[in-house]
């Protein structure tokens, strides 16, 4: 039985193949289209699935989009019958676009799959599972575990912000829902926006802005107490109640009422590229404090209401690590499965899941070793000759290995001596990280790695966190923690010994010095609070990026490399060896190593294109 899920039409459009409930592929749009989440139709991720399951449209069993968009249309009038007047500007915006396209989403999507080769005379089954069942069955199914309690929390699906359910064999029972418009993951979003960052995209910037507040500042605390007691009420379940006097997104233009926030927190909103100051950054640890505790109280509800020792977690708050990182350290759970594609890309592959066990009633079978996402690498690959074709495009100089033990030798002496890597292997990554198949990679050990990378490579923020790449029979060693995390979604502390004691007045320094002090003995992999989101790299799923890090090992003693994803700003993950070279010549890169072929940037022929990203791509 084969079936595709799709998601569309709101971010991060993507699609997934499962045959037989395994999953065969799954792919961004944006990875295809070039344009950071991408909300339209996936047509290329959908083509390169049904390619790579040698499928075509009509011998599908079915196709399942990842929500159900007349629910949602439903949340929509309500809410604007809700607050009415108010909102009539945002009413009249949004309303042509769901009666011309959105109403009639069967149709469209009907009319964009001909374009592929869709026969509508002989119709395929086309299903609309809730958006937070999507999201459940993407976190569960994949799961390693029989029964577990499911937590998904994100802005919005239909009508639910939250959800807590029971997975159990085949079988997904909701049992408690959080709905629109009280939501923590557009309290969270409010908060990107009033500190200058993009909604849906800049989100990880602000957990990653957090570390640099004052812990001991009595601002922080001011904050927390202004968050729970003016914006939010938070109760013991978890669950948030939102005053709507503070917000503007359920029937305005913007995400809140900036004048009554710029009153409460005593600044005005941070517009972007600003200069960040100490506010902003203790504003940043004051929510993030917030939505951690709000996480680990629904983490706990979860658990009365199933009695589970497992935990699966989807949604787009389900990326924020640094939380996910505290409910696993609060042992709620034995342990927790966090699908990589947590946000909506993801929701496709759990549509397709749905059905599969829920609507055809197909049982599920617990057989594999660890999880079922295949360490995540589900999206294209390339040959030889894509990289041989590819340098003859651009005239490109490289060195061609027969023995990739060799080339893993002479990566990891690039590395160690303070060079750049891109590194392109194998099948893409589905979701939003690089864990080792489309990344650049530096040394943990180089003070100047990650100032290098952020302002050279990434064109970013300076104050952007990078993270360890750890073989994972050796995370122990490095890390205060002894599990796994494949899938770069978990916040660990780097290890007691090998940090180095802050200064006195570290507290008071402002967020240039404090970026730039020497932290551990990985300083360009140690955040500024001595965390790290750790990936685990697994000899299992994927063997060359394995056999790379242990190389490095051999030659430096260290187990452990920087990783980022291969992009500059504003640039989706490159997929093909002609994406990776374009960013590559582009950038301060020292070395590109595709496959079997190592670039060397000092031999290249000058980069005749007059291209400019910043102008190609819309900065995050």
């Amino acid at each position: 039985m084969k079936i595709l899920g799709i998601s569309a039409f709101y971010h991060d459009s993507a699609a997934a193949l499962i045959d037989n409930g395994e999953i065969v592929a799954a792919a961004q749009e944006e990875r295809f289209t070039r344009k950071k989440h991408d909300p339209g139709f996936p047509s290329h991720a959908v083509q390169f699935c049904l390619e790579y399951g040698g499928v075509t449209i009509n011998q599908l069993d079915a196709i399942v989009f990842y929500d159900k968009p007349l629910l949602k249309f439903e949340r929509l009038l309500e809410t604007y019958y809700a607050f009415a007047p108010k909102g009539i500007r945002s009413f009249i915006t949004a309303m042509p676009v769901w009666i011309k396209e959105k109403m009639f989403l069967k149709r469209l999507i009907n009319e964009e799959l001909v374009k592929l080769g869709y026969d509508k005379k002989k119709p395929v089954k086309i299903l609309f599972p809730e958006h937070h069942l999507s999201h459940a069955a993407s976190a569960y199914y994949p799961s390693p575990y029989e029964k577990a309690a499911i937590l998904t929390v994100d802005g919005v699906g239909e009508w639910a912000t939250a959800s807590i359910c029971l997975g159990e064999g085949k079988d997904i029972t909701i049992l408690k829902e959080l709905r629109f418009p009280h939501s923590l993951g557009l309290l969270y979003s409010a908060f990107t926006y009033f500190l200058g960052f993009r909604v849906n995209s800049g989100e990880y910037k602000l957990m990653g802005l957090a570390p640099y507040g004052n812990p001991s500042s009595p601002d922080v605390d001011r904050y927390v107490d202004s968050i729970l007691k003016e914006l939010i009420e938070l109760k013991d379940d978890g669950s948030v109640w939102l005053n709507q006097e503070y917000f503007d997104y359920a029937t305005g233009l913007k995400m809140v009422n900036e004048g009554k926030w710029e009153a409460l927190f005593g600044f005005k909103k941070r517009n972007p590229e600003d200069t960040l100051e100490a506010e902003h950054c203790n504003l940043g640890l004051a929510i993030q404090r917030v939505t951690e505790e709000a996480v680990i109280l629904m983490a706990k509800e979860a658990k009365r209401l199933t009695g589970a020792d497992y935990l699966c977690m989807a949604g787009g708050v389900a990326l924020n690590c640094v939380a996910n990182g505290k409910v696993q350290k609060a042992g709620v759970f034995k342990d927790v499965f966090i699908q990589p594609a947590a946000g909506d890309a993801g929701g496709a592959l759990g549509a397709a899941q749905a059905a599969y066990h829920i609507f055809f009633g197909q049982e599920r079978k617990v057989t594999w070793k660890g999880d079922a996402m295949r360490g995540s690498y589900l999206g294209p690959t390339f040959s030889d000759l894509d990289v041989e074709l590819t340098a003859k495009k651009y005239s490109a100089v490289y060195t061609h290995y027969e023995d990739f033990k060799e080339l893993s030798k002479d990566a990891a002496r690039l590395l160690s001596e303070g060079n750049v890597v891109g590194w392109v292997q194998g099948r893409m990554e589905f979701g939003p990280r690089a864990l080792g198949g489309r990344s650049i990679l530096g040394d943990p050990r180089n003070s100047e790695m990650q100032k290098k990378l952020n302002l050279k490579i990434k064109y970013r923020e300076s104050f952007r966190p990078f993270a360890p790449s750890v073989l994972a029979e050796e995370c122990a060693d490095y890390f205060d923690y002894d599990g796994i995390s494949p899938y770069m979604l978990l916040v660990h502390p780097v290890a007691e010994s090998r940090r180095k004691p802050l200064p006195d007045n570290y507290d008071g320094l402002d967020l240039r010095d404090k970026l730039y002090f020497l932290r551990s003995d990985l300083p360009s992999i140690t955040h500024i609070d001595y965390s790290a989101r750790i990936q685990t790299v697994h000899k299992e799923t994927n063997p060359r990026y394995w056999e790379l890090i242990n190389a490095f090992k051999d030659l430096t003693g260290y187990a452990v490399v920087v990783n980022t994803s291969f992009n500059v700003r504003g640039e989706p993950i490159v997929s093909t060896p002609n994406d990776a070279y374009r960013c590559f010549m582009r950038t301060e890169m020292d070395y590109l190593v595709v496959g079997n072929y190592i670039f060397d940037k000092r031999q290249q022929p000058e980069w005749q294109e007059k291209d400019n990203w910043q102008e190609e791509f819309v900065l995050d």
